[in-house]
Parts: C-alpha cells; sequence; structure tokens
C-alpha cells in the first residue's frame, strides 16, 4: 500500500489511494485540549523507537520551534528560525506556501495561538524547495538552534515534527481534516539517518532518514540528539512517480539499486543548504 503515496508531504488534498495508506503509516498525536497559554502539552512520541534519557528533552523543544502553516488554499508545517524584536521568521518548504493564491499565511504556534504572516522573498533559495514567512507577535518563543548537517552520519537518531492534514478516526478508515483542530494535530516520529547522497536531488534533497512522515509535515524540522535543526521535511516514503521522482539537480536519476534504498526513506533538505544558499 505504500506505493499510493505522494512525494511532498506538505499537500493540502490527499489522492484517494493515498489515503488508504495513511491508515497504516505512524500514529497521530492524541487529543490535547488547547489551553490558550504558553503552556506546552506533552508531545507524543511515535513509538517505532524507545525512548532514551533524551527523548524527552528533545521534544520538549521540537514542540515549541514547530509551526503550522495555513495557507489558502493548503497547509504544511515550518519551524521558528529566528526573530528581531517583535519580528519572528518562519523556515518551510517551497511547495507549502506555492499552492497559496496570495502572499498571505497563518502561523499557528505552539501555544495555540494564530498570527498572520508574510512571504519573504529571497531569490538565492530559488533552486531549494524551501522557503521563508514573517510574523509579528509580542511573545517571547523559543526559536531553533541550528545543527550540523555536514557533520550527521548514517545511523544517527532524528526527530521529524509536523502537522498531518488528515487523521483516521476509527477501523471503518473514517477520516478527518485536521486544519482546524488548533495544536492537536502536532505530531512527532523518531527515527534515523540512513542515507546522505552525494549530489542532491531536485529540491535540495539529500538527506534521507527513517522516520514516518505524514502528509502536511513538509517544513517540519528534523532535529538531532541535542534538539538542534539539521534538515527541513519535504518528501514522503514511496512516492507515486515512481523513480520519477528521484531526479538529481543535474537531471540524471539513480540506478535501480540505488532507488529500491532511496523509495524506503523519507527526506529534508539539510540545513547547511539552506545556510549556504542565504550566508548564514
Amino acid at each position: 500500500m505504500q506505493g499510493f503515496q505522494m512525494a511532498w508531504c506538505g499537500v493540502g488534498m490527499v489522492a484517494g489511494m493515498g489515503l488508504a495508506y495513511l491508515a497504516f503509516s505512524g500514529l497521530f498525536a492524541q487529543l490535547l485540549p488547547g489551553t490558550g497559554s504558553v503552556q506546552i502539552p506533552t508531545p507524543v512520541v511515535s513509538p517505532t523507537q524507545p525512548l532514551i534519557p533524551n527523548d524527552q528533552a528533545v521534544a520538549d523543544i521540537a514542540r515549541q520551534v514547530t509551526v503550522r502553516v495555513l495557507g489558502e488554499p493548503g497547509s504544511g508545517s515550518g519551524v521558528l528560525l529566528s526573530h528581531q524584536a517583535n519580528t519572528y521568521t518562519v523556515l518551510t518548504c517551497e511547495h507549502v506556501v506555492a499552492q497559496s493564491q496570495s502572499d498571505r499565511y497563518t502561523i499557528l504556534t505552539a501555544d495555540g495561538i494564530t498570527h498572520s504572516a508574510r512571504r519573504v522573498t529571497r531569490s538565492a533559495l530559488a533552486h531549494l524547495d524551501l522557503a521563508l514567512l514573517e510574523f509579528e507577535s509580542e511573545t517571547a518563543y523559543r526559536v531553533v538552534r541550528l545543527g550540523d548537517s555536514n557533520a550527521i552520519a548514517v545511523g544517527d537518531r532524528v526527530y521529524a515534527s509536523g502537522f498531518p492534514n488528515y487523521r483516521f478516526l476509527d477501523a471503518q478508515n473514517q477520516i478527518e481534516s485536521t486544519r482546524d483542530w488548533g495544536t492537536k494535530a502536532y505530531h512527532l516520529t523518531t527515527g534515523e539517518v540512513s542515507l546522505l547522497l552525494g549530489q542532491s536531488l531536485q529540491g535540495g534533497y539529500r538527506l534521507g532518514y527513517t522516520n514516518e512522515i505524514e502528509q502536511g509535515m513538509s517544513g517540519g524540522p528534523v532535529v538531532d540528539r541535542l534538539g538542534r535543526l539539521v534538515g527541513i521535511t519535504g518528501r514522503l516514503k514511496y512516492p507515486l512517480q515512481g523513480i520519477e521522482a528521484y531526479t538529481f539537480a543535474d537531471g540524471t536519476r539513480p540506478s535501480e539499486a540505488l532507488f529500491q534504498q532511496m523509495e524506503t526513506l523519507s527526506w529534508a533538505v539539510p540545513i547547511a543548504s539552506f545556510q549556504t544558499a542565504s550566508g548564514q
């Protein structure tokens, strides 16, 4: 059933066959009542791997820095990258914001508050599936620390967080959109780095990891064991396009053997690629 999944994980709608797959993939977060305050509820960690002592600390960091990006239409996720005075910058995926019919978006932060956001144009990011948004707030939000994605290695533990677009409600596969769920839609998964490509796929994707990613989590952070940002989630496992979804930046495609390994993984743009492109 995994072959029915779509390549991008920030789209606003799920293909009919893609819905069937979602029932068998990673668990969604349990429903938590919105408090409307800065008190952050304890996130649910996907049980794909056992907890280790640092898991809860990293989970708390990921929960605080992950945001939901709502457009018209479409939705995805993002990460609080930086702030200057009352201006916060959100890093997300280009394909998340490209669906919107305007350059106006809504950002949902971990305290359940929504903020009006605008697109920040950065031509240097044109070759990457990345985009920047800004919003104003007098609330002091935690921003993510940047890690060194050039230093990560196969086998390193990573955490990916975001806001899936849908949730199955029962065994009959009744599905509900999470667009109006607020922070209850938040989801965190654990896994490990499995493949680091020598050359980038189109959009800058090079970091392959085992975490189960849902549609709507595009733009969300991939963090290391210290809670530092090492990548931005953007592509799901087993895309409908098959090997065509794995075209390298130079137009070539992987060998059949490499493709079979690549399609079993979720993919992220390494944060080092963003830093190089933006001069940070």
